[in-house]
């Protein structure tokens, strides 16, 4: 899968997009398949170090997403893969 990633702390000219592992969901997880991610002013000060919240590097920004569910983890009820969904992580 690709990713858009942060290594450095800068603006949105050192985020690269990067191959990525697959994902395997844990107990009441899902894995969602992102078409449309907003990035948001706070989004731009995370990964400038300038956020209150500091996350660890690498990551990968963003405030909103939507997309299709692509797996399921054990437990998870009412969804299905396929399925639409927007989220916002965290």
């Amino acid at each position: 899968m690709r990713a858009l990633m942060s290594h450095v702390a800068g603006g949105p000219e050192t985020l690269t997009i990067e191959e990525r592992p697959p994902l395997t969901p844990g107990p009441g997880e899902v894995v969602v398949a992102v078409r449309a991610c907003g990035i948001n002013f706070p989004d731009l000060l995370i990964i400038k170090d300038r956020y209150q919240m500091k996350p660890q590097r690498p990551f990968s920004p963003g405030s909103e997403i939507s997309g299709v569910i692509t797996a399921l983890g054990e437990g998870v009820t009412g969804l299905t893969v396929g399925q639409r969904v927007l989220a916002v992580p965290g």
